[in-house]
């Protein structure tokens, strides 16, 4: 096994948000770093212990009078929102968030990740990126890779191809709900226009994570001997069970009392800029659940792009990141030099949850700001990007604007064609259907993962899922694919429909950026802004009523809508994302052209629907997928004992075992 090429790049650390960052130098062509996972613990110091918040800052456990005790530096703390009560974390490099990696445009990245973890496997997927032509480093544990286990490295290596704002995380399991991400950048091989800002947004608790929250959906969910009560949206619909005790942007919150309404003085992150410049905020929803609706102050936002692809400039007062998105969005620091709120709230309408930044002008005093939101009113309404309803509350002023209404700043990337033999269309609803068993599911089929890398065993790549048990009125339990032939545009229709509604889902498709066409929403009462019924442009069929269909088999309901035929699609400009949000009762409409060979993963990036079985495989150009990279580590289920073993595998690194070779898991995969 050849040892892998000197760096051959200069590796420049930087402070960013005051998060050590790896940025790549723009003139070299390989970028080399690593990422250490393993636990921690919040408010703990490696030194100094336990610490706890006063006055926005920290100090030691022991601590009496603060006023001539010294500080304890924030950077050596993962605070989260100051509960003292110390929380096991997964995360990077120590860091919650992890440290940013900042590439450029067409420059091979390389990343060492090493699990220092004591019982848990871990890996990296690159959230947005295509990986094409490397589908191996997408990084989903049994579809394009060997989880890694404890003690082992595995060698992440793949081209930046489009620059935008990407992230990574762990695709195992809670570890992401846990702390395991970090933001991923990739430049413009040019200078750097305007500064920048990273701001990772995401919900927080002190006790749960998504392990937890399944065994309460599956046993039932209880608080001093009351049950739980679901969270509610604003339309009207639920958000599952995961109970926020708080918000976080870039690691950093408070936990506020409801009862006195008061906080515990934990310390925000800052965002510091000057008078008279314009900034980007990379904003990235890397939460397990909650959408976020995202404003500042005294300060318009521009929305300039989503999900790594840039969109013809939108002012508005505020932006909805769900999980999994990602929003650019430029500020002018032309207000008075002061401190202002960056403010960041669930739509949640039977709770509160919401966190703080601060946004520091420069010259301004060390101070909390004293900035109050922008008032909404009837002959002065606010705009919200990217809303999964089409009404606020009418009292609320606030007008929505969907993200099929955002247009691509291109005029040269239009929606691919409906070519007669090559154009394919899916229906899939994502939902919870079912009577009394009702997993997530696509179309009904609650996934469960292959128990060997699909795209290493090109064999058993076909997963037919048996089809007397998957039907139009029942649920199954199967690994639930499509195969999509080289070269066809294939749309596909998302849907959020039937007797499994009531919850809106940010899908997220592996390999892929697809082109947004359309939009469908429920019908909502424009009042309250709540459902009061589903979109009628889709047939749910079962041979039963609409809102009893599991909706597993769905079609348009007017027959002239199929091979592309749809009503206002936006095929000039659409908007093209890897993270959509399907509402309650509606659909979206997204196009892909199937020419990136692998298999990739789409699943509801809602981190407990993932888990409980709300996912697909996209088994695209089958007969065009690579070969796994020489010595890849290959695992599967060991369910029939063979003593046919060619040779002693304590002998060499490769083994045969009923003439298939096998690569040891024990050693580290070097390119």
């Amino acid at each position: 096994m050849q040892r892998m090429m000197i760096f051959t790049q200069i590796l420049i650390c930087a402070i960013v948000n005051k998060v050590l960052s790896f940025e790549c130098d723009i003139s070299q062509e390989v970028c080399e770093t690593s990422l250490n996972i393993e636990h921690q613990l919040t408010m703990m110091h490696p030194t100094e212990k336990a610490v706890y918040p006063k006055n926005g800052k920290l100090y030691r456990y022991d601590v009496t009078n603060t006023k001539d005790a010294a500080e304890i530096t924030i950077d050596d703390v993962i605070t989260a929102d100051g509960w003292e009560t110390a929380r096991l974390v997964v995360v990077a490099n120590g860091t919650m968030p992890g440290p940013p990696i900042i590439v450029y445009e067409g420059q091979t990245v390389i990343v060492h990740v090493t699990n220092h973890l004591k019982s848990e496997d871990v890996t990296i997927h690159w959230h947005g990126l295509p990986q094409e032509g490397s589908p191996y480093m997408d990084g989903v544990p049994f579809l394009s890779q060997c989880p890694i286990s404890t003690g082992q490295t595995f060698i992440y290596k793949f081209i930046a191809s489009h620059k935008g704002t990407y992230w990574y995380h762990s695709h195992v399991g809670s570890q992401r709900s846990k702390g395991l991400f970090g933001a991923f950048i990739i430049r413009e091989r040019k200078p750097v226009e305007i500064e920048e800002h990273i701001l990772t947004i995401q919900e927080w608790n002190h006790d749960w994570d998504s392990d937890m929250e399944d065994a309460r959906m599956v046993f039932g969910g209880y608080d001093n001997r009351e049950k739980f009560q679901v969270s509610r949206s604003l339309d009207g619909q639920y958000f599952s069970l995961l109970k926020a005790h708080s918000g976080l942007i870039n690691g950093k919150g408070r936990f506020w009392d409801s009862h006195n309404n008061t906080h515990n003085e934990a310390p925000l992150e800052i965002f510091t800029v000057k008078q008279g410049n314009k900034y980007r905020f990379r904003i990235i929803g890397v939460g397990a659940l909650y959408p976020w609706t995202i404003s500042i102050d005294g300060h318009k936002i521009t929305v300039v792009a989503s999900d790594g692809f840039d969109v013809e400039p939108q002012i508005a007062d505020s932006v909805i990141i769900n999980a999994g998105e990602r929003y650019d969005v430029i500020i002018d620091a032309d207000q008075p030099v002061g401190n202002y709120w960056i403010r960041a709230k669930t739509l949640e309408s039977n709770r509160n949850t919401s966190v703080e930044a601060i946004l520091h002008y420069q010259g301004a005093l060390d101070s909390e700001p004293l900035s109050t939101p922008r008032t909404c009113s009837d002959t002065d309404k606010c705009l919200v990007v990217n809303c999964f309803f089409t009404y606020y509350p009418q009292n609320e002023f606030t007008i929505c604007l969907p993200v099929d209404k955002l247009k691509h700043k291109s005029d040269n990337d239009q929606a691919p064609k409906v070519i007669q033999g090559k154009f394919t269309e899916y229906f899939l609803n994502f939902a919870f259907p079912g009577k009394s068993f009702t997993p997530g599911s696509v179309n009904g089929r609650r996934f469960i993962s292959p128990t060997k890398i699909a795209l290493a065993n090109p064999k058993d790549m076909d997963y037919p899922c048996d089809n007397t048990e998957c039907d139009e009125q029942k649920i199954c339990t199967c690994t639930y694919s499509l195969n999509l032939k080289h070269g066809d545009t294939v749309q596909m229709v998302f849907l959020n429909m039937g007797s499994g509604k009531g919850w809106a889902h940010p899908i997220h498709m592996h390999g892929h950026t697809f082109y947004v066409l359309k939009m469908g929403y429920a019908q909502y009462d424009n009042r309250t802004g709540e459902m009061i019924g589903e979109n009628k442009d889709i047939d749910c069929r079962g041979g039963v009523a609409k809102n009893e269909s599991f909706c597993n088999d769905a079609t348009w309901s007017n027959s002239s809508w199929v091979n592309g035929n749809i009503p206002d699609l936006e095929l000039k400009k659409p908007v093209r994302k890897d993270t959509i949000i399907v509402p309650s009762g509606g659909y979206v409409v997204t196009r892909i052209v199937a020419d990136n060979p692998g298999v990739w993963f789409m699943h509801c990036h809602i981190e407990l629907h993932a888990n409980d079985g709300m996912a697909i495989i996209i088994n695209e150009s089958h007969a065009n997928h690579p070969s796994p990279p020489q010595n890849f580590p290959r695992c599967h289920s060991f369910q029939e004992y063979d003593s046919t073993i060619t040779q002693r595998p304590e002998d060499d690194d490769l083994f045969e075992i009923n003439g298939e070779s096998y690569f040891h898991l024990s050693k580290t995969y070097l390119t």
